[in-house]
């Protein structure tokens, strides 16, 4: 079964709500071990950053594994594959 177009949007919309929920709770968590104390508007908007970026890299890995599974389908040649032989 085929996921819909606005089911993807929700999958992703709450990919992103729960990494950042996870980021802010594991700042919290994780920096005094470090020695860092930071107030929970700095983990907030530490944590948005790291969710942008963590956007970013997913949408460019996106795109980069889509390129190479366009350039597999043409036999690495862009979308300029000879047509195959017709079968007998």
């Amino acid at each position: 079964m085929k996921q819909t177009r606005a089911m993807s949007l929700v999958e992703a919309v709450a990919n992103v709500v729960v990494g950042y929920g996870v980021a802010v709770v594991t700042q919290i968590l994780i920096f005094p071990v470090f020695g860092l104390h930071t107030t929970l508007a700095q983990n907030l908007k530490m944590g948005a950053l790291f969710t942008g970026i963590s956007i970013i890299r997913s949408f460019a890995l996106r795109r980069l594994f889509e390129r190479i599974k366009v350039a597999n389908r043409s036999g690495g040649r862009g979308g300029h594959a000879e047509p195959e032989p017709p079968r007998r």
